[in-house]
């Protein structure tokens, strides 16, 4: 089983990117189906992260980045480098996709995904809005042909 989780906020511009490019892909399955595969728009949920990728042989998570790199810059990065776990907190919106690595690997054990990839795309404007900025539209574009060939090799595994 292939998963592969977007995260982002909707309504912040370019944190959008992997939710949006989590729907391309869901529609891209409708008309391509695959029952080995399946994607998630897991929004701001780093808890809702964890439990979707739990029973995955390959997990692939996409999501913006800050970190002042030239915006639409595309991160290929091994999951195990971003693992981080949470620091003790009473709210889970302080529970990111990173936490959610760390924890449900040590939470579900052999039950979780042992190949993990992380597609980060620099953000240009994080601000509220509506639409992806020019820039981190083309790499979403990118990273979109990307996951769609994981997803044909996956067929061919």
């Amino acid at each position: 089983m292939l998963t592969i989780i977007g995260c982002g906020n909707l309504n912040r511009s370019d944190d959008a990117v992997g939710v949006i490019i989590a729907q391309r892909l869901q529609q891209y399955l409708t008309e391509n189906p695959d029952p080995s595969v399946r994607v998630y728009d897991c929004g701001t949920a780093g808890m809702e992260v964890m439990f979707q990728a739990r029973g995955s042989k390959k997990l692939v998570i996409i999501d913006a980045s800050s970190t002042n790199s030239e915006p639409g810059a595309i991160f290929k990065v091994p999951g195990k480098e971003l693992e981080a776990l949470p620091e003790p907190s009473y709210n889970l919106h302080d529970f990111r996709w990173d936490n959610a690595l760390a924890a449900g690997r040590k939470i579900f054990q052999d039950e979780f995904p042992k190949d993990v990839t992380v597609y980060l795309i620099e953000a240009a404007n994080l601000g509220f809005g509506l639409e992806l900025s020019p820039v981190v539209k083309h790499s979403a574009d990118l990273v979109f042909e990307k996951v769609v060939a994981i997803i044909r090799q996956n067929n061919l595994s």
